[in-house]
């Protein structure tokens, strides 16, 4: 008993000390780090979407959107053929013009845009970026075949008053990015977007007399604006950019050749947007909105005696209603109903001298149309978005677009999602598949292009399983796209020449993609995460042999298989991050007449990353195997012959690239 009334009192003593002096202590400053998930897929939405953050998109060097995808299995990025340095987007198999590539939920990269328009967006103007598969809302349109991929940027009235990113790499390209965003008044916001990048120095590493890239310069520079004052909001966006491009034989030899084949691009781009809306119901968020935006595209590109010139002008409307319903009763059960109308206009000019013959592919589109959607969610266990879209077009006429996507989630741990639909879109012969301007390829094109028609349905299952603390996500999915109509370009049938004609003008043609993937990750220590994931994919359609006989076969220069593993760790409170991503890459069926260079091909990456309290540095390499095509061009030395060909690209087109850069953010005062 003693000793028990000796501690309470040392207690008693203590205490009254602590509170007598507690003026003179001052607790330290206690900073608790946690890990932002790069990746996120979402367990109550309807559509298959997985969300990129920033976090993600530093991962690698990310110079523009094009290289944004380098860690994820779904999304293929390559490069298009191996003198211009234009990269295509793969979605399920399909090429990136079945994606509805959006900006803020605007027309992004489409039409003129679709060759170089990936690397038009850099990477760190970018927020982040949503990826839904299969497919999407009515809202946005009726393009989506294979999915949608939203891009957003940097908002004035979030980003830091001050950001800075800058980039050089081993093959003497360099890049600078200035972001700024700054209260102006109590409700309006306004931001800088900066870019200047390019690459100064022609390389020839692989000895065919054409440079490995083209010489570039970009400059793009964008303004943006927020207003919100009670229950309005408002939002506008500009931005101008100019691209040019110098490549063909400047590289090793070129001054021993007396009539060298020269690429020259040149692009000029205009374009912006408004967005309105109006909360007329608070408590059930109930709103109007109107979102217009234009763009102007201008190109000028030569390829060796070849000459592109082409503009694009684009105007777009969309005006909706949301109106908002909380059900009745003890469950969660929410409903939404959006309604609207829209316009989208492309006027094209459109030249090309595609020697020994001319093209004159002058045309405009005005595309009128309605839509409604219901969103129905109930509790946790049920999301159903279920939308139609009439539209007439004055080249096609009227078609309706229905569209439905549902989640069903019976356990915590087990989600279910499925989705059918249909998907449209206007064709662009050239700017679609630019890959064979650079070769001596004859072009023959059908005298009508018709609107392309798909229909999209798709399965998939998470598994959220628990192991200890942590808990391991595996992801099933499969799709399948069946084309209706689709613009089937033909190298089988000659390969001296490109054939361009509708599905439909071939009697019992086929056109359709398989697409199934498993993807696990986890994060297996704390700040260590893992991911790995297998894709296979078939896509098929009907061509014509050099004997003129129809044959459905493995479409050409499409890969078979992805594989990826890919594992960041990042060190408590954050002081260093270590990223490593491999890629395994299977092979693509090349045109009849051309030998298969190889099977397939590994791909490694790697970045180290140092942060300090207001900066980073980051150093990386891409491509740490080495591997690439060789040759990458069919008879490159003979440029002006039959057999010149720089669009058989079956993998990398260069070899290890090193890089290293900076980032600076002045953070938003307190």
């Amino acid at each position: 008993m003693k000793r028990w009334l000796q501690i309470v009192f040392s207690l008693a003593i203590a205490t009254s000390i602590w509170a007598q002096e507690a003026s003179d202590f001052q607790i330290e400053e206690v900073t608790v780090v946690q890990r932002k998930k790069g990746k996120v897929k979402s367990r109550v939405e309807a559509f298959d979407t997985e969300k990129i953050n920033s976090e993600e998109l530093c991962r690698a060097a990310c110079c523009n959107l094009s290289e944004a995808f380098e860690t994820n299995a779904s999304v293929d990025v390559a490069y298009s053929d191996a003198a211009t340095g234009a990269k295509q987007i793969r979605l399920l198999g399909l090429s990136g013009t079945y994606v509805q590539l959006l900006q803020e939920n605007t027309p992004g990269v489409r039409g003129l845009a679709q060759n170089f328009g990936l690397e038009y967006i850099p990477g760190p103007w970018m927020q982040s970026i949503q990826v839904s598969k299969g497919t999407s809302s009515v809202i946005n349109g009726y393009e989506a075949t294979s999915g949608q991929i939203n891009v957003e940027l940097l908002k004035p009235q979030t980003q830091n008053p001050l950001s800075l990113n800058l980039m050089v790499n081993s093959e003497a390209m360099a890049e600078a990015n200035i972001m700024g965003g700054w209260q102006l008044k109590d409700h309006l916001y306004t931001g800088i977007l900066a870019h200047y990048g390019g690459g100064f120095m022609a390389m020839d590493g692989n000895h065919d007399s054409f440079a490995d890239m083209p010489k570039t310069q970009n400059a793009n520079l964008a303004n943006r604006w927020f207003y919100k004052q009670g229950n309005y909001t408002f939002q506008a966006f500009v931005r101008g950019l100019y691209d040019r491009r110098r490549g063909g034989q400047i590289g090793h030899m070129a001054d021993t050749i007396t009539n060298p084949y020269l690429i020259n691009l040149n692009t000029w781009r205009v374009e912006g947007f408004m967005k309105n809306g109006y909360v007329f119901d608070e408590e059930s968020g109930s709103s109007v909105a109107v979102i217009t935006a234009v763009s102007y595209h201008d190109l000028n590109n030569s390829y060796g005696l070849r000459n592109w010139k082409a503009n694009q002008l684009n105007a777009y409307l969309n005006a909706l209603c949301q109106l908002n319903f909380e059900g009745s009763g003890e469950v969660d059960n929410d409903h939404r109903l959006t309604t609207g109308l829209s316009v989208n206009f492309d006027r094209y000019e459109e030249n090309l001298n595609f020697q020994p013959s001319t093209f004159n592919l002058n045309r405009y589109e005005v595309i009128p149309g309605i839509f409604a959607e219901y969103n129905l969610k109930y509790d946790e266990m049920l999301s159903l978005v279920a939308g139609v879209r009439a539209d007439y077009s004055t080249r096609h006429g009227f078609f309706v677009t229905p569209r439905m996507n549902i989640r069903y989630t019976p356990f915590e741990w087990w989600t279910l999602r499925g989705s059918v639909g249909m998907g449209y879109r206007s064709p662009n012969a050239i700017a679609d598949n630019a890959f064979f301007l650079p070769s001596s390829r004859v072009l023959h094109l059908a005298d009508e292009i018709k609107q392309e028609r798909a229909v999209n349905t798709g399965l998939s299952t998470t598994f959220y399983i628990p192991l200890g603390s942590k808990e391991l996500q595996l992801s099933m999915e499969y799709y399948y796209t069946h084309s209706l109509n689709s613009l089937i370009v033909d190298m089988d049938q000659d390969k001296h020449a490109v054939y361009i004609y509708n599905q439909t003008d071939l009697a019992a043609a086929k056109s359709f993609a398989h697409s199934a993937q498993v993807e696990l990750s986890m994060e297996v220590l704390r700040g260590w995460t893992w991911t790995a994931a297998f894709r296979y994919t078939d896509v098929e359609q009907t061509t014509i042999n050099s004997d003129g006989i129809a044959r459905l076969r493995p479409k050409a220069l499409t890969n078979r298989f992805k594989g990826v593993v890919t594992t960041s760790y990042q060190t408590p409170l954050k002081k260093w991050q270590f990223d490593v991503t491999a890629q395994f890459n299977g092979v693509s069926r090349v045109p009849d007449g051309f030998e298969q260079p190889f099977t397939w091909y590994p791909q490694l990456m790697a970045q180290i990353t140092k942060y300090f309290r207001t900066c980073s540095i980051y150093l990386g390499a891409e491509n740490m195997t080495n591997f690439r095509q060789d040759p990458s061009i069919v008879d490159s030395y003979h440029p002006w012959g039959p057999d010149f060909d720089a669009s058989m690209v079956c993998g990398p087109t260069t070899g290890w690239k090193v890089y290293l850069g900076f980032r600076y953010d002045l953070e938003k005062p307190e």
